[in-house]
């Protein structure tokens, strides 16, 4: 059976987030008297929910990880998310696909208002069928939680016919803990190792290549 709905991430897969995002992950940090001048340090925050990453990569508390966010929103909510772009080619594939009958959802650990403002910004919202991401207090952000409720908003129930496109092993795992498979891609921020650890069910390199393999699924 073809795969007909087709579940996106946000950041890393859709569009390049990583300066609005590592540059707010460095401003809480400075809250915390840690001071992180190398962005690039930071990239393994594009992607994951961020009480995770605080808590993986600082050892923050449950408490701290949880404040982290948001004092990175003071920042983000007010200019990172502009410090974005999606990724060449993106548009063109999103547009073959909805063409070809397509149904096609954003599925983030963003929170859903900033994901929808996003979106709307770059003017991708006409593409997806529904905007599901984090509710604004964190919950709701794990990625098969989230994946799930777009499910359940939408009324699919037949997992055969579902698949997760995403950048790190967060959406391949998410993805399979919701019953469903997996595309990762290497255009984003995860590596080809780190989606394959995952079990990512296919790999593609970049936006056209993505858009011709979900044709063949």
């Amino acid at each position: 059976m073809k795969k007909n709905n087709i579940f996106f991430d946000l950041d890393g897969t859709l569009t390049d987030s990583m300066p609005g995002i590592t540059r707010a992950v460095q401003y809480a940090l400075k809250h915390y008297g840690i001071t992180v001048e190398d962005l690039d340090i930071l990239k393994p925050f594009v992607g994951p929910p961020l009480p995770d990453s605080f808590k993986e990569y600082y050892h923050f508390s449950d408490k701290d990880a949880r404040d982290a966010v948001f004092v990175f929103r003071e920042y983000y909510n007010k200019k990172g998310w502009m410090e974005n772009s999606p990724y060449a080619g993106i548009r063109e594939m999103l547009e073959e696909l909805k063409k070809s009958g397509f149904k096609l959802f954003v599925a983030t650990s963003k929170p859903e208002t900033m994901a929808k403002r996003v979106l709307e910004y770059f003017e991708l919202t006409r593409y997806f069928e529904f905007i599901g991401g984090a509710c604004d207090d964190n919950n709701r952000a794990k990625k098969a939680e989230v994946i799930r409720y777009v499910m359940e908003e939408n009324g699919l129930t037949d997992r055969e016919n579902i698949v997760m496109v995403g950048d790190r092993r967060h959406d391949i795992e998410g993805a399979h803990k919701a019953g469903i498979p997996a595309i990762g891609i290497l255009y984003g921020y995860g590596s080809e190792e780190e989606l394959k650890k995952a079990g990512a069910d296919w790999i593609a390199k970049t936006p056209k290549e993505l858009g011709e393999l979900i044709k063949t699924i």
